[in-house]
C-alpha cells in the first residue's frame, strides 16, 4: 500500500506506538470496555457502541481528532447518489449549540476538513496540543453527530458550492474518463457511481431523504472516534466518554449492503468525446476486496507495472515514444474493487498503437511471467513507504479511517504482514486471474468467441482471521519537543564550511529516527542567465535521469533501498529518510548533482512529457487564467530569465532544445560555492559537517552568483476574458504588484488583514461567497512579499459556474472595498490573530517546514528570533493599524482581472444547465 494517487494514498503509511499504559478495565470510566491493542493503537468501546481508538505520540506538539462514520457512497440508493458527500458539506453548517462550528475550530487553531469515500465519511482536525481544545472539539463532534439541523435553507445555500465542485471535476478529461469507465465496468454495484454523485440527484434530493440518511447512519454504533498525538490517554478517554457517552444507542438495526457485482462476461468499451488536448487510453479490471488474502499480491502487481522508470508500462510505452506518461493504481475497498491503468498520448501520436501496447503489457503475463527481481523491488518500495511513514502519527487517523471502512482497523497491520510474504508466484497467479480480456473495460470493443471470466472472491471473515492476531513490535518514540521559535533556535547549530557552504543543523530525537535534509544551490546572474531559461529548466529535469555511475532506474532503486524519499532539481534537493540512511543518501544526492550523464533517450522522454504537460493546459481555465495574469503583471523581455512564456512559446522552445544546450547550462553554472544545507531530525551533527565538506567542499561554481533583482512594473489594470468551450467550471484570477518587502513595518498588518479577508477557511470571502451565497467551492485572497526586494503581490481567486460570473465579481469587489473602508471589528481581529498564530505554530511542528525555513534564513542571515518578533508584532496589532496598512498599499482600482470559462455558451442558455424540479 504505497503512496499513490488513489483512495489508498493514506493507507498503511503511519506510525504505531507502544500500547498505552491505561488503567485496568475495572478502572476505566463507567460503561467503557477495552478491546484489542496492537502496536500502540488501543480500542475502547462505549456502551452506546462507539469505538474509541487512542494513539499517543509524545514526540509532537499536536493532537488529531477523527470521527469516521462507516457510510459512504456505497450505501446510497436510487436517486440518492452524492448524498453522503452532500451530507459531509451540511455537517459543517453546525448545530443549534454550535452554529458557527468552522469559526469555532478556526479560532482555536484547528486545521479541519472532511472527506467522503465509497465506504466511509470522516471529519478530522489537527490542532496544537491542548486538553481544553480537545474537549471543545469532542463536544462539538458529539453534538453534530445527532443534532445537525440538516435544514432546507442550509441545503439550498450549499447547493451551488457542491455543484461548483462537481463542475470542477467535469473540467478534467482524465477524471471524467475514469468515472465513465467505472460506470461501464459495474452494472449494479455502487462502486460504479462517482462519489460526488449525479448532477440531477445532487440538485433534486429531497431534504427528508437526506435527513433520514443522516439519522440512520450518523449514530455512535456506526462510528469510530480516533484521538492521536500528544494526549494523556486516561484524560482523552474520559473526555470521549463525557462527550459521546450520553448519546443513546439507537434502537434501529443497521442493514448492510448486499448487492454483488456479477462476474464480467466480456470486454466492455467506453468512448469519451469532449474538449481537451491529450489523448488517454485506459483499462479497468475487477479485483477482490481489499481484505482478501490475495490482495497484497495485486498491490505488488500494480507496483511493478506502474513504476517510473523501471516498470513494465513505462518501458513499453514511454521509452518507446508511444506515450508521454503512464499511470496505474488500484482501489482497495471493503467489497470487490478495481485496478485502473492508462497512458497519456499526444494528439499527434497514434492512440491505437498506445492502446495496443498498453494491453500488450497488462495481459502478457502468460508469456512474460513476473520475475523475482521486479517483484522484490516492487515489494520493497511498498514496504519502504510503510516504514518511512511509521514515524508520522499525524496521519495515522486517516489510515485507520480507511481500514475501518474496509471492515476493521486492524487490517492496517495484517496487510503489512501479508505484504512481506508476497512471492513472484503469487503475483503471477494474480496477474493471470484478473488481467484478462473478459474482465476488462476499455475504450474499444473487442468481441471474443470464448469468454474467459474472472470470478471475484467474496469478503473474508475478518473476525476469524484477526482472532489471534497480535501484530509486530512497537516503534521507538522520539523526544518530547515543543517547537517554539526559542526552542528551535536553542537547538540550531550554524556554521560555514571552508568550501563556502552554509550549514544549519537541528538535531533532535524523532519517532522512527527520521531526518529531513534540504539543500539550496545559488548560481548565475541576470546577464549570464539571459536566454537560458528553457535549457536550464531541462537541465534541472535531467538530473535524476542518470549519472555516470547509475541509470535513472538504478538511482531510483538505490534510493528505495536506502528508505529515502528524494527530490533533486537545479535549485538543490531534499531528502526524507531515517538516521542510518542519511549519509549514504546525501552521497547519492551529491552524485546526482555532480555527475549527471544526460542520456539522450531520457532527454527525449523529458521533452515529450513536457510537451504533453503544455498541451494539457491549452483548454484548462485555471491554467490559462493564471498564465495570462502572470504575463501581464511581469512584462520582462523574452530574453530575461524571469520572462513568462506563452504556451506556444514554451512549446517552441522545448522543441528547439538540444542535449548540448542542456550540457552547456550545467557546465556554465552548477557548483556549490553559494549553497545552503539544513538538516532536521535524528542525526550526528559532526558527521554531517564532515560529510558535507567531503562531498561538496571542492565543487566550485564556474561563475560568480548574483541575485536577479525583482521589479514592480507599471502596467495598466487588465480586465480580460478567455473562452474555454465545453468547460463546466469557470475561473477568476486577479492580482496587483505591491512595493513591499517582508521587513516593511506594514507587512504584519497586511498579512493579518489578508488572512481575515480571504486567507483562511473562516475569512470574509469564504463566509459570504461560499457559505452564505454558495457561489464558489474555492474562493480566497493572497498576499506575499519578497525578502530582498520591495516586490509583493495581492490578489483573489475563485472557481464558479459561468452563469454566476457577475455575482462573483460583484461580491469580491464589495468585500475588498468593505475591508478597506470599514476595516475589521475588534472581535474579528482577535479571533483572526489566534487562528493565524496557531497556524504558524502548527507549521513549525513539521520537520520539512523547519528545514526549509532554516535554508531561507541562512540566505537571509536570520534566526528564529525573527519569527518571535514577527509574531509579537502580529499579536500587538489593532483594527485601526490593520485597516490603515491595507489602505496604504491596496487599491482595488489597480487590480488586474482575468476570467476563463465557457461564457459564450451562456448566450444560448443564459441560466446554465437545466435543472429538473
Amino acid at each position: 500500500m504505497p503512496r499513490r494517487p488513489a483512495l489508498l494514498s493514506a493507507l498503511l503509511l503511519f506510525a504505531f506506538l507502544p500500547a498505552p499504559a491505561l488503567p485496568a478495565e475495572t478502572s476505566l470510566p463507567p460503561g467503557v470496555t477495552r478491546g484489542p491493542s496492537i502496536e500502540g493503537v488501543t480500542e475502547y468501546r462505549l456502551a452506546n457502541g462507539l469505538k474509541v481508538l487512542l494513539i499517543p505520540d509524545r514526540s509532537i506538539d499536536t493532537m488529531t481528532v477523527n470521527v469516521t462514520y462507516l457510510v459512504g457512497s456505497r450505501q446510497e440508493g436510487y436517486g440518492e447518489t452524492g448524498m453522503a458527500h452532500l451530507l459531509e458539506h451540511l455537517m459543517f453548517r453546525g448545530t443549534r449549540r454550535f452554529p458557527g462550528i468552522k469559526a469555532g475550530f478556526q479560532q482555536r487553531g484547528v486545521r479541519y476538513n472532511g472527506s467522503t469515500s465509497f465506504d466511509r465519511t470522516n471529519y478530522f482536525g489537527t490542532f496544537p496540543a491542548s486538553e481544553k481544545t480537545l474537549a471543545y472539539v469532542l463536544t462539538a463532534e458529539a453534538d453534530r453527530m445527532i443534532n445537525a439541523s440538516i435544514a432546507r435553507r442550509d441545503l439550498d445555500a450549499e447547493m451551488t458550492v457542491v455543484r461548483n465542485e462537481f463542475e470542477s471535476g467535469e473540467n478534467s478529461a482524465s477524471n471524467v474518463l475514469r468515472e465513465r469507465v467505472a460506470a461501464s465496468a459495474y452494472l449494479w454495484h455502487g462502486y460504479g457511481r462517482a462519489i460526488i454523485g449525479a448532477r440531477s440527484d445532487i440538485e433534486n434530493v429531497p431534504i427528508e431523504r437526506l435527513r433520514a440518511f443522516y439519522r440512520y447512519y450518523y449514530q455512535p454504533d456506526n462510528a469510530v472516534l480516533l484521538i492521536s498525538g500528544k494526549i494523556d490517554e486516561a484524560a482523552a478517554l474520559a473526555l470521549a466518554q463525557k462527550s459521546f457517552g450520553p448519546i443513546k444507542k439507537p434502537a434501529r438495526k443497521l442493514v448492510g449492503t448486499y448487492t454483488v457485482e456479477p462476474t464480467q462476461d466480456g470486454e466492455r468499451t467506453v468512448t469519451l468525446r469532449r474538449a481537451g488536448d491529450v489523448q488517454i487510453a485506459s483499462a479497468l479490471y475487477h479485483i477482490p476486496p481489499g481484505t482478501h488474502p490475495e490482495y497484497p499480491s495485486i498491490d505488488v502487481l500494480v507496483a511493478l507495472l506502474n513504476n517510473v522508470p523501471g516498470g513494465r508500462l513505462h518501458k513499453a510505452l514511454v521509452e518507446t515514444g508511444l506515450a508521454s506518461s503512464i499511470f496505474g493504481t488500484e482501489r482497495q475497498q471493503r467489497e470487490a474493487g478495481f485496478a485502473y491503468f492508462g497512458a497519456n498520448i499526444r494528439r499527434d501520436a497514434s492512440i491505437d498503437a498506445g492502446r495496443d501496447a498498453l494491453l500488450g503489457v497488462l495481459e502478457s503475463f502468460a508469456s512474460k511471467p513476473a520475475t523475482e527481481e521486479e517483484v522484490d523491488l516492487a515489494r520493497r518500495r511498498l514496504l519502504n513507504d510503510i516504514e518511512l511513514t511509521l514515524a508520522d502519527s499525524r496521519e495515522l487517523t486517516m489510515a485507520i479511517s480507511e481500514c475501518a471502512g474496509m471492515g476493521d482497523w486492524r487490517v492496517l497491520f495484517l496487510y503489512r504482514d501479508r505484504l512481506k510474504e508476497v512471492t513472484a508466484a503469487s503475483v503471477q497467479a494474480a496477474a493471470l486471474r484478473y488481467l484478462k480480456p473478459a474482465n476488462r473495460t476499455l475504450g474499444i470493443f473487442l468481441p471474443t468467441t470464448s469468454p474467459d471470466r474472472a470470478e471475484i472472491p467474496g469478503v473474508p471473515d475478518l473476525a476469524a482471521v484477526l482472532k489471534d492476531y497480535r501484530g509486530a513490535a512497537p516503534l521507538a518514540q522520539g523526544e518530547n519537543f515543543n517547537p517554539t521559535p526559542a526552542n528551535l533556535e536553542a537547538r540550531v547549530i550554524r556554521t560555514t564550511l571552508p568550501g563556502g557552504m552554509k550549514l544549519a543543523l537541528l538535531p533532535k530525537k524523532t519517532r522512527g529516527a527520521t531526518v529531513v535534509a534540504q539543500l539550496a544551490l545559488q548560481w548565475g546572474d541576470e546577464q549570464s542567465k539571459a536566454n537560458r531559461a528553457a535549457a536550464c529548466g531541462a537541465t534541472s529535469g535531467m538530473l535524476l535521469r542518470g549519472t555516470r555511475k547509475n541509470s535513472r532506474e538504478q538511482l531510483r532503486n538505490r534510493f528505495d533501498k536506502l528508505n529515502a524519499n528524494v527530490a533533486v532539481d537545479g535549485e538543490g534537493g531534499s531528502i526524507e529518510t531515517v538516521s542510518e540512511s542519511l549519509p549514504e543518501a546525501l552521497r547519492l544526492m551529491a552524485e546526482v548533482l555532480r555527475q549527471p550523464s544526460f542520456p539522450g533517450d531520457e532527454f527525449e522522454q523529458l521533452r515529450r512529457s513536457t510537451l504533453t504537460s503544455i498541451d494539457t493546459q491549452r483548454s484548462d481555465p485555471s491554467a490559462l487564467a493564471g498564465l495570462a495574469l502572470t504575463r501581464h503583471l511581469n512584462p520582462y523581455p523574452p530574453t530575461h530569465w524571469l520572462y513568462t512564456t506563452s504556451l506556444d512559446e514554451r512549446s517552441a522552445r522545448i522543441k528547439g532544445l538540444t542535449l548540448d544546450d542542456v550540457r552547456r547550462c550545467y557546465a556554465d553554472f552548477y557548483g556549490a560555492s553559494d549553497s545552503e544545507l539544513a538538516v532536521v531530525g535524528d542525526f550526528d551533527p559532526e558527521q554531517i559537517k564532515r560529510l558535507a565538506e567531503e562531498i561538496f567542499g571542492d565543487w566550485k561554481s564556474p561563475r560568480p552568483y548574483a541575485r536577479i533583482p525583482l521589479q514592480v512594473a507599471s502596467v495598466k489594470p487588465l480586465n480580460d476574458v478567455i473562452e474555454t468551450p465545453d468547460k463546466a467550471n469557470a475561473v477568476l484570477r486577479s492580482g496587483v504588484l505591491l512595493k513591499l518587502r517582508d521587513d516593511d513595518p506594514d507587512y504584519p498588518a497586511l498579512l493579518l488583514g489578508n488572512y481575515l479577508l480571504g486567507g483562511s477557511s473562516d475569512s470574509r470571502l469564504v463566509r459570504r461567497i461560499r457559505e452564505r451565497e454558495g457561489l464558489s467551492y474555492s474562493v480566497g485572497s493572497f498576499l506575499s512579499a519578497d525578502s530582498f526586494y520591495p516586490r509583493g503581490s495581492f490578489g483573489t481567486f475563485a472557481i464558479y459556474a459561468p452563469q454566476n460570473r457577475a455575482r462573483i465579481e460583484a461580491a469580491l469587489n464589495e468585500e475588498i472595498r468593505k475591508a478597506l473602508t470599514q476595516g475589521f471589528t475588534a472581535q474579528e481581529l482577535e479571533a483572526g490573530k489566534k487562528g493565524f498564530l496557531q497556524a504558524r505554530q502548527l507549521a513549525r511542528s513539521n520537520d520539512a517546514t523547519v528545514a526549509g525555513r532554516l535554508v531561507s534564513y541562512l540566505v537571509l542571515g536570520r534566526t528564529f528570533a525573527w519569527d518571535e518578533e514577527f509574531e509579537r508584532r502580529v499579536a500587538a496589532l489593532t483594527p485601526q493599524a490593520v485597516a490603515a496598512a491595507m489602505r496604504r498599499h491596496i487599491d482595488p482600482a489597480k487590480l488586474s482581472i482575468v476570467k476563463a470559462g465557457d461564457f459564450a455558451n451562456l448566450a444560448a442558455n443564459p441560466q446554465g444547465p437545466a435543472v429538473a424540479n
